[in-house]
């Protein structure tokens, strides 16, 4: 069993979707987060911009991943390159498309490319390179362009910023699953998550990757996250429900003419355990 290879690079037309002021209150109470300027309705926070351009990437994944294999998926990296801020009212369509597969010795990497634009004018507002990982599909062979990098920078642990610890609930997933629509039941039905070797319920990665952008925000933006300009991590390990997120946050000096800073978190257990579940974080702030 492989990828569909030839469904690379064929397009996924989403509807138009409006960036709902009520539906991103819903996302940041979803994530645990105060910002003001979410509940506002100022903007969204940025990874809001998965919710509108949800079904497109849905679709191009169905499309690559066999049937029979949907069940192994979870998610690998996620990188959110925003030209301008999710400003609460406007609308967005999103295209999306199979960009690239990498085999690996313990599954397959399928990355999908989504391009949101304004609705209005049409100018760019959101890339997003999606990565997931199918587990135990190892056949076939790499396809499509490298995606973009976004390496912890070494030099950058010398120059730590600051660190925010934020608590994920018994409770997240299925919040979050109503919040952004990803109604995977690996997040949500424990009988489920264990049938395809998971220790049980997992929280999405993208709640987790919210989480911890709240880090960057709260320390590099000064709550603005209208700055914000791109946003990467991979995912290490899952994350179970109940435990804490320690999120440090390191300058990494300047990219694009904008403020870099590299992330990390840790999750901690209720027995003390520690471990990483978010590495290679990187974000781009406007000056």
């Amino acid at each position: 069993m492989t990828l569909a290879m030839a469904q690379l690079g064929t397009v996924h037309e989403g509807q138009r979707q409006l960036i709902d002021p009520g539906r991103i209150k819903a996302f940041a109470g979803a994530t645990n987060d105060d910002n003001p300027a979410y509940c506002s309705g100022k903007y969204a926070p940025p990874i809001f911009g998965v919710v509108p351009s949800w079904e497109p990437i849905r679709s191009a994944v169905a499309d690559m991943v066999p049937r029979q294999a949907m069940g192994m998926i979870v998610h690998g990296e996620q990188d959110m390159h925003l030209h301008r801020p999710l400003v609460s009212g406007n609308s967005l369509i999103t295209r999306a498309v199979g960009y690239s597969v990498r085999v690996g010795p313990s599954g397959t990497r399928c990355t999908i490319r989504a391009d949101s634009r304004d609705s209005a004018d049409g100018d760019p507002v959101l890339e997003q390179f999606v990565t997931v990982v199918v587990r135990g599909l190892t056949g076939g062979t790499n396809a499509g362009p490298d995606k973009p990098g976004h390496v912890f920078p070494a030099p950058a642990r010398a120059a730590p910023i600051g660190r925010l610890v934020a608590h994920i609930d018994p409770g997240q997933t299925f919040r979050y699953r109503d919040a952004s629509g990803d109604d995977s039941p690996i997040h949500v039905d424990e009988v489920f998550a264990r049938s395809v070797g998971l220790p049980g319920i997992i929280v999405h990665g993208l709640c987790t990757m919210a989480m911890a952008s709240q880090a960057v925000i709260k320390l590099v933006t000064g709550d603005d996250p209208g700055r914000v300009r791109r946003m990467a991590v991979r995912f290490a390990k899952i994350v179970l429900p109940g435990t804490r997120l320690l999120t440090t946050v390191y300058d990494a000096g300047e990219r694009n003419g904008r403020r870099a800073v590299a992330f990390e978190s840790l999750a901690v257990g209720s027995d003390g355990d520690a471990e990483m579940v978010l590495t290679n974080g990187w974000a781009e702030v406007a000056r």
